[in-house]
């Protein structure tokens, strides 16, 4: 029996659109690859932008150099070509029903020929103008006419145009739209108190849909975007203000005792003199760890301002109170070098160490029993791992200390997760009064892709945050150049020039092999890459390839190799993005460097650049990029070496769904409001979010039940919050 259609009365938010009468299964199939897939989607797909739609007139009442709007019947149609076939333009004859006729022509548009033809009812728009005696239209725009549409004249109006596809344009999406509105606008809820919306003069949510899809008028759709904005910004808000809440009054971390003989004691541990930044730094770290709040903070530096070792520094304080401390890595690579270099500073002292990571023994063989039971036990102070250290098997006797390198590869929900492994219950931000508070480790997330000012209110807005901004002694300037492929044997041939003279260099490539990827023929691959130069430009010196699919062993054996100049060469994925730290490797060749984000560049230039005096290091981007994203992000990485200025660059170009992964890892994603266009109406909406907490915490007031219940439903998953009550 075939499935029936529910009526009208029957479509809410929740509606999927497939159900929506008229859309069908195909026009779904289409909406759903613009991310519509119920009605709440199709509502918060809002239009790109307005066009003052003029009302249909007849050809005889067009005026030249206005824009004009006329319906008619196709009488003719011919495409044209000249220049020796090299340009195109299509040319239509359209009479109205008074009988007078329009030339209209279309440049570039070959899709015409098999989709205009003679007899067809059509309205178009556009600017008159006048071809010898007849008026005529340059590209304007074409809309086909069908049933009640042939005959009903259109009058001016503001008509929203959608980003659309060849499968489903923007008038489609205008007609259903238009169509689903009255259905569900009654449903529309708003979940703002109404003193407040009335404060801040906004219209109501459902008049708020209505002006942003159906504007009376040119100023409406900025008064509904406003409103709709902040809607998402006072939510987001709302989740971080409670997360902060949460930690500083349901959560209890152990107070580390401090003295100036313990800070002393760690400081002889390291072999180098500490700048300025990092005492600081190191000042507010021990100052959170003294209290019961857990320290939930965020350490932002560029690549090589020593933020490792202020993290270690915060582990030791753990250690010194006969408690635990974990780091946390997102590769095995960067684990491994943590451990050895860690190990290093800590030789002859008493402290345990272990590494953890997936790949290190198999689970739930004897050797990964007998470290785990070790952990459980307390027999280890200091575990170095990867998500591993996630694993729902690892228990931690007493966990003070939590350190997350490069923080946005891992997420949101993976803190929360972290504070469960050291709790061992089911963890998460509960919107009720808890009996006692939960025991949590101290925090501290780090990454070398400093954080923009709005997005530290956004993303990491529950985070206090500590900035490393200059560089220690020691770091050598990087020479930045852009090239294309035609240049590469030029650089490579340098750099077999430099290497003759007792430097090294990474090579670095977007793929392992020739086998699993798309444009696998075109890019170039490690194991290949390798060969190539070690036979044409580098036979005379050791050349070495390393990725991620390479044992532990392997790699620790290959990386020794290099570090101690016994490889010239090291031809690597971006395995090697953070925590190589090899002195003598004084120049990086990154190949289709189109290819990799802007931060991960960054990142990776930031392997060279450690050797004091010397040589100056060169990094090579060998780009051919065919869009303009890319054409920015090529230009953005040849222009400065400071990471900060790197990190706005890319928010502006990519914006904030994308400038951490968020639609990957977690973070609620913003439809309306435009970080950082927003930043006052982000301001507004952390100020008020912060006072709707102070006085009500867990949202049970009258006016704040639906405000809690939105918060749950959208951004619950995302924020690591849950509803208990």
């Amino acid at each position: 029996m075939p499935p029936t259609t529910p009526d009208k009365s029957a479509i809410t938010p929740s509606t999927p659109v497939r159900d929506i009468p008229g859309v069908g299964d195909h026009r779904a199939r289409a909406l759903s690859r613009l991310a519509i897939d119920n009605v709440a989607d199709l509502l918060r797909y809002l239009p790109m932008r307005y066009e003052q739609q003029s009302a249909e007139a007849g050809v005889g009442e067009l005026v030249v150099d206005s824009i004009g709007s006329v319906r008619g019947e196709v009488m003719a149609t011919r495409p044209v070509m000249t220049g020796r076939g090299q340009k195109f333009r299509f040319e239509a004859t359209m009479r109205d029903h008074a009988g007078q006729q329009l030339r209209m022509v279309w440049f570039n548009a070959r899709h015409l020929v098999d989709k205009l033809h003679p007899g067809m009812m059509i309205r178009i728009q556009g600017k008159v103008s006048r071809y010898e005696t007849n008026m005529q239209m340059i590209n304007p725009r074409l809309e086909y006419l069908d049933g009640l549409d042939a005959v009903r004249e259109k009058e001016e109006r503001i008509r929203p145009v959608y980003s659309a596809t060849e499968e489903v344009n923007s008038e489609a999406i205008e007609r259903i739209v238009a169509d689903v509105l009255p259905m569900v606008i009654d449903e529309l809820v708003d979940p703002l108190p109404e003193g407040l919306r009335e404060a801040h003069v906004m219209p109501t949510l459902s008049d708020a849909w209505r002006m942003a899809h159906c504007p009376a008028d040119m100023d409406e759709p900025g008064v509904a975007r406003r409103r709709l904005a902040y809607n998402e910004l006072l939510l987001l808000q709302l989740g971080i203000t409670l997360k902060r809440y949460f930690n500083s009054h349901r959560l209890a971390a152990p107070a580390l005792q401090w003295s100036d003989a313990i800070g002393e004691h760690i400081f002889a541990r390291f072999p180098f003199e500490l700048t300025d930044d990092q005492r600081q730094v190191i000042g507010e770290i021990t100052g959170d760890l003294q209290h019961t709040r857990p320290m939930n903070r965020l350490l932002q530096g560029d690549v090589g301002a020593g933020k490792t070792v202020v993290a270690l520094y915060a582990l030791l304080l753990a250690v010194a109170n006969r408690k635990q401390g974990a780091l946390m890595v997102p590769t095995e690579l960067l684990a491994e070098q943590h451990f050895i270099s860690i190990q290093g500073m800590l030789e002859e002292s008493n402290v345990r160490m272990a590494l953890l990571t997936a790949g290190q023994s198999t689970a739930g063989s004897s050797q990964r029993r007998e470290l785990l039971e070790q952990i459980a036990a307390g027999e280890i102070d200091l575990v170095i791992g990867t998500q591993a250290l996630l694993a729902e098997t690892i228990t931690f006797h007493d966990l003070a200390v939590v350190v997350v390198d490069e923080q946005h590869r891992f997420g949101v929900l993976q803190r929360a997760r972290f504070r469960t492994r050291a709790r061992n219950d089911t963890g998460g931000l509960a919107l009720v009064n808890p009996l006692q508070r939960d025991p949590s480790p101290h925090y501290l997330v780090m990454t070398a892709t400093p954080i923009p000012r709005t997005l530290s209110l956004t993303i990491f807005g529950d985070l206090d945050v500590s900035t490393i901004r200059h560089l220690p002694p020691g770091r050598s300037p990087i020479r930045t150049r852009v090239v294309g492929p035609p240049n590469a044997d030029e650089v490579y041939r340098c750099m077999a020039d430099r290497i003759a003279g007792g430097e090294q260099a990474y090579v670095v490539v977007p793929t392992i092999d020739a086998h699993g990827h798309e444009s696998a023929v075109q890019l170039k691959n490690v194991r290949a890459h390798a060969k190539l130069l070690a036979q044409k430009y580098c036979t005379d010196f050791v050349v070495e390839a390393i990725h991620g699919r390479l044992a532990s062993r392997t790699r620790e054996a290959i990386m020794n190799r290099f570090r101690d100049g016994k490889t010239h060469v090291l031809v690597a994925t971006t395995v090697i993005e953070v925590g190589v730290d090899v002195p003598n490797a004084t120049m990086m060749v990154v190949e289709h460097a189109e290819r990799f984000g802007l931060a991960q560049l960054h990142q990776l230039r930031g392997r060279i650049g450690r050797r004091a005096g010397g040589p100056t290091s060169v990094c090579v981007f060998i780009a051919d990029p065919t869009t303009e994203q890319a054409t920015e992000r090529m230009a953005a990485i040849a222009q400065t070496n400071n990471g900060f200025d790197i990190a706005e660059h890319d928010l502006a170009i990519r914006g904030i769904g994308e400038f951490f992964g968020t639609r990957q890892h977690g973070a609620p994603p913003l439809r309306v409001a435009r970080i950082p266009d927003d930043l006052e109406l982000l301001q507004l909406a952390k100020q008020d979010a912060k006072h709707i907490v102070d006085e009500d915490p867990d949202l049970t007031r009258d006016d704040h039940q639906l405000l809690r219940k939105v918060l749950i439903q959208y951004h619950g998953d995302a924020l690591g919050l849950i509803d208990v009550g």
